[in-house]
């Protein structure tokens, strides 16, 4: 049976699966306007995702065949996955910023092993074990692999416009950090409980309840730009909480108030982190090494694969950041490259 909540003034969300992830399900938003229902988001690209979508659809007295449009927070394939079946089904347009546009159209036009090939050598790079980089080396794939073939948008998603709507005052928020073009989108409309403070917020990854989210790098193989996205975040992250909106509608999780208290969270948690890395960093240490030191929720050893990967490009975004900001310094001459602090 689908799960639908109904959360006032013309929005819903219902719970589409994420197959074999731990987050469970992302939350699609269904928003009435005057030219038929909008979608935030769209769910796993997947058999039993998809029918978990129109059952959702159905209980909301519309059909994939009437989304008029998409709007994508983020190309991941948990949020951006199904956009093109609901355009297929539709013609809906789909929305996205022109930052995760364009990594959409890298990953169309790059076969997977060219991903695998480059991922191998960022982890060899960053100090990984040969045992660990090997299954990338020789990975053959036989079918296709989710968010390798994502939708091409149709529109793009300007920051600080009001997107076509009609009927409802939706603000695109550009909040990069958990990807490049990760948008926020602000409904500058009275809370329909009348809760203090500016409207509601749908947030995407950007600012989840109970869950910090992941921070890794931007780059994938045909784009070198150095960049911070964890300073990207912290940026981002304060601009939310200026907004003070009476209600974050995320992703994942559940909708929660005081965003502010979340935000300072968020803040304090990156602050207390970066600061751990830095005595950790009394000695010189690989990222690899670094991440195998860091507090995960789990010990070190009983990190999956994919998962330690995560965890890589993760210490590594706190690393750009202290370098950065001059904290952290990479050692001249040493392969793979290690850090100390400064």
């Amino acid at each position: 049976m689908a799960q639908v909540y109904d959360h006032g003034g013309g929005v819903r969300s219902l719970r589409v699966p994420i197959p074999d992830n731990p987050l469970g399900h992302t939350l699609v938003y269904v928003v009435d306007t005057d030219r038929g229902p909008v979608l935030i988001d769209t769910g796993w690209d997947d058999p039993a995702s998809w029918d978990a979508l129109a059952e959702g659809l159905t209980a909301c007295g519309t059909a994939a065949a009437e989304i008029h449009g998409v709007v994508i927070t983020h190309h991941h394939p948990d949020h951006h996955g199904l956009s093109g079946k609901v355009r297929e089904a539709s013609g809906a347009w789909i929305a996205m910023h022109a930052a995760d546009a364009a990594i959409v159209r890298r990953t169309r036009a790059t076969h997977p092993e060219r991903w695998f090939s480059y991922m191998a050598d960022k982890l060899t790079a960053a100090g990984a074990p040969d045992a660990h980089v090997s299954p990338l080396r020789t990975a053959r794939r036989t079918r296709p692999l989710p968010g390798f073939s994502p939708a091409a948008p149709d529109r793009e998603i300007v920051p600080g416009e009001l997107l076509d709507l009609p009927g409802r005052r939706l603000r695109a928020i550009w909040t990069p950090g958990h990807t490049p073009g990760h948008v926020c989108l602000h409904l500058e409309e009275e809370h329909p409980s009348r809760l203090p403070g500016h409207g509601r917020l749908f947030s995407g990854d950007h600012v989840l309840p109970e869950i910090t989210p992941h921070i890794g790098l931007y780059e994938d193989p045909d784009d070198t730009t150095v960049t911070d996205p964890l300073g990207d975040y912290l940026d981002s992250l304060e601009r939310v909480g200026r907004l003070a909106p009476a209600e974050i509608l995320p992703a994942h999780q559940y909708a929660f108030t005081d965003a502010p208290a979340r935000v300072r969270q968020l803040l304090t948690h990156h602050e207390e982190r970066l600061t751990g890395l830095l005595a950790l960093l009394s000695e010189p240490l690989t990222p690899w090494q670094l991440a195998e030191r860091m507090e995960w929720n789990r010990p070190w050893d009983q990190i999956p694969y994919g998962s330690r990967n995560i965890a890589i490009a993760e210490a590594e975004s706190h690393l750009r950041r202290l370098v950065k900001l001059g904290r952290a310094e990479a050692v001249a001459g040493s392969e793979p490259v290690t850090y100390v602090a400064v």
